[in-house]
């Protein structure tokens, strides 16, 4: 289906008003809203194989409904899956602990017009979701297997349409086939990534209180994220991993990710550390870069580098790019795999 988001952002009785609207004038609705309804007069006559000149005779369980209800329960169900996808990860169980606290997502059903009495309906809608001829019951229960389990995904936010519906697809197909599913190896990695990042910087602001530092707390999971990144491309026979950043969390990702020792950070918050004056006067330690060579859990050895970072943070951007591009032109003779 197109991405049609003012349809799925608009209520479910606007939506009704503006159809019957278009049915009375096509012309007297924008184009969008045009093409949209045009589409699905001729998915409901290629359905049901019959128009009645006016509007869409949808079939629902055997049996023809009225537009003035049918057509907008369609819509409040493809908006409640619009709903899911940008709003479910309010709803997952990310916290083994305690229960998520409420942050009213508005996914009820009587906020699309809906209620109990429809969830043994049939809707078409259920193929966004590649159900066919699925009752509301069906539809609510995938959505709430791929969005409201123990992995909330947020991706809305994303403006580029084809990485969206990439990611999108990505997550409904995978998730369903339970290709997320993590070994207890994996599973035993990321906490203690987790656990190292949290302990680090918990530590730094109890030890160095009113000192910069750029914490990284309640973004910890970036470790994490990047501990399996580099694993990963590990694995796929990447050679050289080249990263740059701004200031926030770097110094985590100094002592979890690069290898650099806690001795070495401390001293620098001590003042004990002298300053390299062969390229200038030094710099704060959270503008420092780092190279290191780590080994990951499945014995493979890869070569990081953090690039240094002015408060200029874009500038850094073309550099890393140029480092790369040298690396693989040089060492790798031009082979941008590795």
């Amino acid at each position: 289906m197109a991405d049609y988001s003012y349809v799925f952002n608009a209520h479910p009785s606007f939506i009704e008003a503006m159809y019957q609207k278009y049915l009375k004038d096509p012309n007297s609705v924008e184009d969008g809203w045009r093409t949209f309804f045009q589409g699905f007069d001729f998915a409901a006559k290629a359905k049901n194989g019959m128009h009645n000149g006016n509007s869409a005779t949808l079939s629902t369980n055997g049996a023809d409904l009225d537009d003035s209800t049918d057509v907008e329960k369609e819509f409040g169900v493809l908006s409640i899956i619009h709903g899911f996808r940008t709003r479910g990860h309010l709803l997952s169980h990310t916290n083994p602990i305690r229960p998520r606290k409420d942050r009213t997502p508005h996914l009820d059903l009587r906020d699309y017009n809906l209620s109990e009495q429809d969830l043994d309906q049939v809707f078409h809608a259920g193929k966004e979701l590649e159900l066919k001829n699925a009752t509301l019951r069906q539809i609510l229960e995938r959505l709430r297997t791929i969005y409201c389990g123990t992995i909330g995904f947020e991706y809305a936010h994303i403006e580029n349409r084809e990485k969206r519906i990439w990611l999108r697809k990505k997550i409904e197909q995978r998730k369903l086939s339970d290709d997320f599913g993590l070994s207890t190896d994996k599973k035993k990695r990321i906490l203690e990534k987790l656990n190292g990042a949290v302990v680090f910087e918990k530590f730094l602001h109890t030890k160095y209180i009113g000192q910069k530092r750029f914490s990284l707390e309640g973004g910890e999971t970036t470790i994490a994220a990047l501990d399996a990144i580099i694993n990963t491309g590990a694995a796929d026979k990447v050679e050289e991993v080249i990263i740059g950043m701004a200031h926030r969390g770097r110094l985590n990702v100094l002592a979890n990710i690069m290898g650099k020792t806690y001795e070495q950070i401390f001293n620098e918050f001590e003042g004990n550390v002298i300053p390299d004056l062969s390229f200038g006067d030094g710099d704060v330690k959270y503008h420092l870069g780092f190279s290191s060579q780590v080994h990951t859990p499945s014995g493979k050895k890869i070569h990081l580098k953090l690039a240094p970072n002015p408060s200029h943070l874009e500038s850094v951007n073309p550099v890393v790019e140029g480092f790369a591009r040298a690396k693989a032109d040089i060492l790798y003779n031009s082979d941008y795999d590795r």
